[in-house]
């Protein structure tokens, strides 16, 4: 095997690691999280996903109901099953899978 290779792999394995273990160095202990890191913490979940739906809407025409109808409706099953069950995983998963089935229909 390629050394170059074992050493790029070794070089990424070691820093996910430290990357991993900088919150628990950084933060932990009796120290707790300066309060900008715990607002940033309540705020960016938010302004990320904001900012995913935007980029996943973009693209969606608006000519007639047709062009964008797969978009929109796999948008708003996230949205309604999300707010249903508030589990992230499944609201994606499903969402996706909607999606997907309903462009191929």
């Amino acid at each position: 095997m390629n050394i170059h290779a074992l050493a790029v792999v070794g070089i990424c394995a070691l820093v996910t690691i430290l990357l991993r273990a900088l919150p628990f160095v950084c933060f932990g202990g009796k120290r707790g999280a300066p309060r900008l890191v715990l607002a940033l913490g309540r705020t960016l979940p938010a302004a990320i996903m904001a900012a995913l739906v935007v980029y996943c809407l973009k693209g969606v025409p608006y000519g007639t109901l047709q062009a964008g109808a797969a978009q929109l409706l796999a948008a708003a099953a996230v949205v309604a099953l999300h707010l249903w069950k508030r589990n992230t995983l499944l609201s994606i998963g499903v969402g996706t899978a909607l999606y997907m089935l309903l462009i191929r229909l």
